[in-house]
């Protein structure tokens, strides 16, 4: 039995990213209901229209679900009351500690999964006892960790760090990327980009349409003063490289950004002066379509990729 299968009770050991801007209710209980776990983004959520999702969440789908929360999140302890008020049973977390929340999520019965870019944070998840680990590779859209480090160099060393069952993330975007992370040690995928362009994504379609004509290094980590972000090339980004070349401070990059810019980029489709947050698997998606079209192309291209895999070997000697 797979480990994340088991421990999510999902059919595929598939999450899909709980994204700012993308990942409302439409969209989780989407993929939850194709057979993997759909995860409702707090990130870009007052507590109020998160209880609104929570309780659409309910309505829409009777099989597994969560809530990915970045622990930077402004309301935080109000969040994690509402979510145990709520009864959620699923819970990533990010961008923070996993120790100071986790074992009052555990109290509440809820399972709790948290994303890291190292080795050395998965061994302090290992030992704030979370259930999973999310080992995400700077490929990943969005926010990252400060250490560059691709998926298929992390995912063996978060391997050796901890027994836990681990997700791999950033830059998987079809059943072919599944096995080689499996290959490497994970027992599941998280994955972004590809429901971030779904139908049922809520970001706008001026979004998803700008990033479905991205060529390849159409993204770049920047904002590296302030947090480490994979953008979409666009004016705003321009102007950010341009700072960051001149040695720009961090305040000098927040008053460039302004309020709610992955907002302005993401839900509100303004592609000049918004940030487009985006994974660089993008330049490999070539069209909207809707979840389950999605989860049933990874599934059919993991096995194949597994067919293809044992046919090809090699007669090993003794060196």
């Amino acid at each position: 039995m797979n480990r994340i299968c088991e421990l999510f009770g999902i059919q595929y050991p598939i999450i899909q990213g709980g994204m700012v801007w993308c990942s409302g209710w439409r969209l989780a209980s989407a993929v939850s209901n194709a057979g993997g776990l759909g995860l409702l983004g707090a990130g870009s959520m007052h507590p109020e229209t998160l209880l609104e999702h929570i309780r659409k969440m309910k309505e829409a789908t009777d099989l597994p679900w969560g809530v990915n929360v970045p622990l930077m999140y402004p309301e935080i302890d109000k969040l994690i009351d509402l979510l145990i008020e709520e009864k959620v049973c699923i819970v990533f977390t990010s961008a923070g500690s996993p120790k100071k929340y986790t074992s009052r999520l555990h109290e509440a019965g809820i399972k709790v999964a948290h994303v890291v870019s190292s080795s050395l944070f998965a061994r302090k998840c290992e030992e704030a006892q979370v259930d999973a680990i999310v080992a995400e590779g700077f490929e990943a859209g969005g926010h990252n960790g400060r250490e560059e480090t691709t998926t298929m160099t992390l995912i063996p060393q978060v391997r050796k760090a901890t027994s836990l069952p681990l997700i791999a993330a950033g830059g998987i975007g079809s059943g072919n990327a599944m096995l080689a992370a499996m290959a490497l040690g994970a027992e599941g995928v998280q994955i972004g980009t590809l429901f971030a362009l779904s139908a049922e994504s809520s970001a706008s379609q001026a979004f998803k349409e700008r990033c479905l004509s991205l060529p390849e290094g159409g993204t770049m980590l920047c904002l590296k003063k302030l947090s480490p972000t994979r953008l979409a090339k666009n004016a705003l980004y321009e102007k950010i490289e341009a700072a960051e070349a001149q040695g720009a401070p961090a305040e000098e990059l927040r008053t460039l950004l302004g309020k709610a810019a992955a907002k302005r980029g993401i839900f509100e489709g303004d592609l000049d002066n918004g940030e487009l947050e985006i994974g660089q698997i993008a330049s490999s998606v070539h069209k909207i379509r809707p979840v389950g079209e999605i989860m049933k192309a990874l599934v059919n291209e993991f096995q194949k990729a597994q067919e293809n895999i044992r046919g090809i070997y090699f007669q090993p000697t003794n060196l």
